[in-house]
């Protein structure tokens, strides 16, 4: 049974677009290598931090919604751990409100009318 996570990383901010670009397709190929499915992705791009995180005062923002395997969510924290371009990140399974409060939230960013 799949569950339906969220995760927020931070990356460096000296990174390159290109840089940038390949880590968080690194980090998509890897979710759906081990048979997880991207439902949503988001890219907030550089914004200030709450509080220096090694020296730094802003960091590049990406958020994937995704399914995977509860068995996949350690390989992943290893993943973002060994990963120097990764300052911080968070995973979090969603529950059901989360899940619709996530849909609804989707829909009013595309434009869709809510009945």
């Amino acid at each position: 049974m799949l569950n339906q996570y969220e995760t927020v990383f931070i990356l460096n901010p000296v990174l390159s677009d290109i840089q940038t670009k390949e880590t968080v397709d690194k980090f998509k190929d890897f979710i759906l290598e081990d048979g997880g499915e991207i439902i949503n992705e988001e890219n907030w791009g550089i914004r200030k931090l709450a509080y220096p995180i090694q020296k730094k005062t802003t960091g590049y923002y990406q958020l994937i919604e995704f399914k995977a395997d509860p068995s996949f969510i350690k390989k992943m924290e290893v993943n973002f751990k060994r990963d120097e371009r990764v300052i911080r990140f968070l995973i979090f399974k969603l529950d059901k409100y989360a899940i619709l409060y996530s849909e609804k939230r989707r829909n009013v960013k595309k434009g869709v009318k809510e009945d």
